[in-house]
Formats: C-alpha cells, structure tokens, sequence
C-alpha cells in the first residue's frame, strides 16, 4: 500500500482523536441558568416553577429516583402528615389547608390522594406519587448524579456556581438551589456511645425485641414511632433526653410528637412498665455488663439446647463522671466493676437494658461545600440547619438558595417550614425573589379598587392555603394607593425592610396593610373550660389560629424588625386588629368578622367603605358634594353591584341591562360575589361625609 496513503490516513485517525478529546473536554462542564440540588419534594417544586416560567434549569439527583429519603425514612414507613381528602368543599384551594403532602401545581388533579386514600398514607405512596409528579410535569431530572463539591468563583458573568459530581463532571450556575434535606443523622458522643444502635439501622421487626428491655435516646417523633412499633413485644421501654416531650397539640409545632404515635404516654401515666425520664446526653455513658448469665427456655436451629445458659449482654445507663474507672473512655471495655454503688438504690434507670436506641434527628450535610460556598451554620437548632436570610439566601453566599426542611432554620419550632405542607409555599416565595432580582418580572398582584378590599380580604382568610399554613411566616401585603390599593400574596414577613427590592413594588404615601395567619400569645389549658374566645370585641385574645391586620405607614425597618415585642411576627404597627378566632375556622359573621373589619379598613383609608344599592347612591349622590367611595366608583360610573345571574336576569328583563352589559359581569371573579354579600353593606359606618 502507498506510504502517502497510510500517512493520510494515520494523520486522520489523529484528528479524530484529538476532536473526541477536545469535545469530551468541552462536554465535560454543562451550563445553566438555574441548578437544583435534590430531588425530593423542595427540590420538585421548585423544578415545576422554573419550568413553568420555562428557565433554563436542572434538577441533579444522586439516586435513581426523586424523594430517596422517604425509600427509607421514616422506618416504620408510616407519614404523620394529614391527607385528609374529604373537607365538604370543593374549593382546591381551602383543601389544601388539610392536605399535607401534595405538590403545588396547575393540576388540579396532582394530588397525593389520587395514589392514596390513608389520613397518614405511606412512605412508598408517597414516593410514587413524586415520580408520578416528575413524569406529568416533565421535569428535568438527572438521577445517579452525586455532586461532591460545590464551590464558587466570579466569572464575566458574575458570581457562578460549579458542581462536581463523582464522574469528575461539572455543572455551573449562576443560582444554586439546594434541596438536599437532612440526612445526616445527629449523634452525640459520650462513654459507650458505639453501643447503641442508630435509628438509621435497626431491625423494623417487632419480633427482633421480644421480651427486651429497651432504652431510646430522644423523645421526637422517630423515637415515640420506635417505641410504639415495639410496644406490644418489648418488656419495658424508656425514652431519654434532655427536654420533656413536648406536644404538638400544645405547641402547635407540628415537629412535635403527634398523637399518631404517642401510645407510650398511655403506658407510662397507667404505670405499664414503659416511661420518660429527663437527663443530659453529653455526661453519660452506656456501659455493658458481660456477668449476667439467664437460662435460655426454648430453642431455635443453631441455638443452643434448652437448659444451657448462656452469657448476654447487659447495658446500664449511668454519669461518666461516676465511673470508678475514669481511664476506660471505651464503653465496650467498662463492666460492672466499674458501675457506681447507687445503681442498687432508688436510681430511674437502675436496671440494665438489652438494646440502646438512638433517635436524635438529622442534621444538614455542610461537607460538599468548600469555603466559598458554605453557608454558616444556623444560631438555632443546634447549628443543625444552614443559616439563611429571611428570603432563603445562604447568608454570606449570593446567589445560593436553601430549600425545604434545610431551610427551616427560619421558622425552627414556630411554623410549617420544615415539612411539605409549609414548605411549598416558601418554595414558591423564593421563585418569585429569583423572577423579581433575575429577570425584573415583579411579585405577582391583583388590582383592586377599595371599596372591594373588604371581600377580597374575607376570601383570602376563608380560602387561602399559604397563610394558613406558614403562619406568622408568609402573609399578603396590601399596598394602599388611594382609590385603588395592590394585594400580593404570601411574601416572607421578616423580610419586609427589603420588600421594594425583593418584589419590585414601591410603597406610596398611602401606607400598607399585612394580613397574617398567626395563634396567640396567651398561655391556657389547651383542653379545659375558657381555652377559646367567641366575644369579637376581646378578639385580640384568641388563643387559636386567627386572622390578624397590621397597619403601617411605612416600611418596618431592620432595626424595627429585630425590635418587635417578644412572640410578634412583626413590630408594632400604627393600628392593629384581630378577626376573633372561630371554632369552624370560617370567618364570614357578618356582626362577628365584617363588621368589625370594616370598620378598622375604614379607619385605616379614612373612607367609607360601605356597599350601597343604586337608589342609595343616587339619594347621597343629590345630597352630598363627596358621596360615598363605593357610589363613586360604581354607581356613577354607571356600574352597580356585582349581583348573580338571578339578579342579572331580572335586571335584563326589566329593561335595566342589555345582554352585552351582562357578559361584561359574567367575566368577574365567581367566588366573589359570595364574599361581596358578607360584607355587611346594611350596617352603619360612623364616618361623616362631606354635605
């Protein structure tokens, strides 16, 4: 064959090779605008919004599936969130109030109770209903991704993101968004710590704690699940840690234990052998005891034959600085020599256990991120959560976003923030923080006249989900401009000084107005006689879920903010009122819940904000030089109250309304005529009007 030939053809083979490793190398880093780390529910909600707005994002997963955590946890696969699928209504959005674990989305249909029909379904229900989110939404995700360092750098473009998954792959961007959750189990070291099993790994089979005396470390709700699935075969279980339980239908914390799980409190009161008992996890140790002997009384293959003893482990509960041997800092190597002398008195936890539990939480994972992208440790929760601003930003980490439980560090023991039903919709707040900074598309708002404030008010307290959920967390914000005011939904309250530049809305001279959702202050028995307010006029000491208006001529500051009374969500306003709480969680009296909100409105906007007929209008409109703001703007406009199609009909057979004039009306909001009645339109206002 010709040399030339071979020459050509080795000079080809080369090219080739070098522009497979030129564009491997090229391949090597991909780009976006938007990263999402986790696929779990945060990180699949955000994924719809981003989607929805149609950004350029990526949802990165490290397993083959979206939510992993919930292909483990909880371990007795039994969620305590509520799916309470039938409310009597038919409005999705109050009945989302009562559904905990579905995603937010334009389906009306995406939700949990489709794949499940259980009030606390299962983990494995769950886990199908998130594939089942992913696939209808088409949601971009990449599963088998683990991304093991995440750093940051200043690019042309800004401050960027890069994402280092286990194939030596990079991802950058200029938004993070972590979604990782909590994984990491808490663990606290002590003497003996190794001898106790974490509830990460133990045996979910209640028959592996037959006749065993148990000892759990914690007293949350992965501690009581344990205990109760091994309440019908344990001999004695105990429960250990430094705080009492604390309950959820006290607190109002849903983190605290639910009642789904808390049968050992039955057993412990009624003296079953099982209790609580309060201690210090940092000063004691597990120590084991290898000289007890028992006669085993039955037999199994491989086990030894009836009637031989056998040596089996014993672990005592005791303080370090007891020890009489203080050099053993191993708790495998301490026995019962070394145990102190009070274990034969009146000490709680005196008698030995055959197992030791752990059940202490999760923490957040902080080692992917080198220096320039760690975001510090939060002041609350132990320093469990990252700490972030008031908008989800890493503090100290522009550009990066925490979402989800991660994110609860916020709200610790206050709100909703660490679960589903709390979280999707600071999910959603922080979408529009990235629409608003990253492409100037302002928060989302509805123009109202003020003379309609009262009822679109009455319908967000009846109605709306966000409020009601992330209580004292999100509320609306009501910008006053006169005439007219602009009602935006859900923003985070403590970020109110930066309000004009996180929702790219400015507040006139008018002032504003914040709805919040929020339970009150008072200390009460929470069962007994007096626990709940009816009289409206004592309103501002419901001790439930209420509704409650802020009044401000200006932006709270900073300063302000850091300032407000103890147990406030915001500081203190120039007028404030609370709509008395209700033991149906409807707020529609017209004596009880309107008329007392309209007359504060009317205080606020210095208007009468009556609803009157037209005869009315015209009377006030020949007797008055200013009738009154509703006349204004309806009747002489030639526009009346929005009525119903009854009334719609009658006025058009009577001649009053051509069909063009009724199709106008039909256009307007449904579910707002409803509200529009309620708004106590019969009762007098107080206010003067100008003659």
């Amino acid at each position: 064959m010709d040399s030339g030939f071979l020459l050509f053809h080795l000079l080809v083979i080369l090219g080739l090779v070098h522009c497979s490793s030129n564009q491997h190398q090229h391949n090597s880093t991909h780009h976006y605008d938007y990263c999402v780390l986790g696929a779990g529910p945060a990180g699949l909600q955000m994924g719809h919004f981003l989607s929805k707005a149609q950004r350029d994002y990526i949802i990165l997963e490290r397993n083959s599936e979206p939510g992993s955590f919930f292909k483990i946890y909880p371990r007795h696969r039994k969620l305590i969130s509520i799916n309470k699928i039938y409310t009597g209504r038919r409005n999705r959005e109050f009945n989302l109030r009562h559904d905990w674990n579905s995603l937010l989305s334009d389906r009306p249909d995406l939700l949990l109770q489709r794949v499940s029909q259980e009030l606390y379904p299962s983990a494995d229900a769950f886990l199908r209903y998130l594939a089942m989110f992913v696939k209808e939404l088409g949601l971009r995700v990449h599963y088998g991704v683990d991304i093991g360092k995440v750093r940051a750098s200043l690019s042309p473009r800004g401050r960027m993101y890069t994402l280092t998954d286990q194939r030596g792959l990079d991802y950058t961007c200029r938004v993070l968004l972590v979604s990782t959750g909590l994984w990491d189990p808490q663990k606290v070291q002590f003497v003996g710590s190794e001898l106790a099993e974490g509830y990460e790994s133990i045996s979910t089979d209640p028959e592996d704690y037959k006749d065993q005396a148990v000892l759990i470390l914690g007293k949350g709700n992965s501690a009581f699940e344990t205990a109760q699935s091994i309440l019908g075969r344990a001999s004695r279980i105990h429960l250990y840690s430094p705080s009492p339980v604390r309950l959820a239908w006290q607190t109002h914390y849903v983190g605290d234990l639910r009642a789904v799980n808390n049968e050992l409190l039955d057993t412990y009161q009624l003296k079953s052998l099982d209790g609580l008992a309060e201690g210090g996890l940092d000063d004691i140790a597990i120590v084991q005891r290898r000289d007890d002997e028992r006669v085993r009384s039955g037999r199994k293959k491989g086990q030894p034959r009836p009637g031989r003893k056998e040596k089996r482990k014993q672990l005592y509960l005791t303080l370090a600085e007891l020890l009489d041997g203080p050099q053993e800092r191993n708790g495998s190597g301490v026995t019962s020599a070394n145990l102190p002398a009070y274990h034969s008195d009146n000490f709680s936890l005196r008698q030995p256990y055959d197992r030791v539990i752990r059940c202490l939480g999760f923490h957040f994972n902080f080692t992917i991120f080198d220096g320039s992208a760690r975001p510090p440790s939060s002041e609350g929760a132990r320093g469990r959560l990252p700490g972030v601003t008031a908008w989800y930003e890493g503090r100290g980490t522009p550009g990066l976003f925490v979402l989800g439980t991660a994110s609860h560090s916020r709200d610790y023991r206050t709100s909703a923030g660490g679960f589903i039903h709390g979280f999707r919709y600071t999910v959603r707040a922080v979408h529009r923080v990235l629409e608003q900074r990253y492409h100037s598309n302002v928060w989302p708002f509805t123009k109202l006249l003020t003379t309609q404030l009262q009822s679109w008010i009455l319908k967000r307290v009846n109605e709306a989900s966000g409020p009601y959920q992330m209580f004292g967390v999100l509320g609306d914000i009501i910008l006053l401009k006169g005439s007219h005011c602009e009602y935006l939904e859900e923003f985070p309250l403590q970020a109110l000084p930066q309000f004009s530049t996180l929702s790219g809305h400015k507040v006139s001279r008018h002032g504003l107005l914040v709805l919040v959702m929020q339970y009150g202050l008072n200390r009460t028995d929470f069962l007994g006689p007096g626990r709940a307010e009816s009289e409206w006029t004592r309103a501002w000491r419901s001790n439930f879920l209420h509704p409650v208006l802020y009044h401000y001529d200006s932006l709270p500051t900073e300063s302000d903010m850091r300032h407000r009374p103890p147990g406030w969500p915001l500081p203190r306003p120039k007028a404030v009122h609370h709509m008395i709480e209700d033991f149906l969680t409807e707020w529609d009296g017209p004596i009880s819940h309107s008329q007392p909100l309209r007359r504060f409105l009317e205080h606020c906007v210095h208007t009468d904000l009556r609803a009157f007929y037209a005869e009315s209008c015209f009377r006030l409109s020949l007797t008055h030089h200013k009738p009154p703001l509703f006349c204004r703007q309806g009747y002489l406009k030639k526009q009346g109250v929005v009525g119903t199609r009854q009334l719609w009909q009658h006025a058009r057979d009577a001649g009053l309304m051509s069909a063009q004039q009724e199709s106008q009306f039909s256009k307007a909001d449904p579910s707002f005529p409803h509200f529009l009645t309620r708004a106590g339109a019969s009762v007098s206002s107080g206010l003067k009007l100008d003659f």
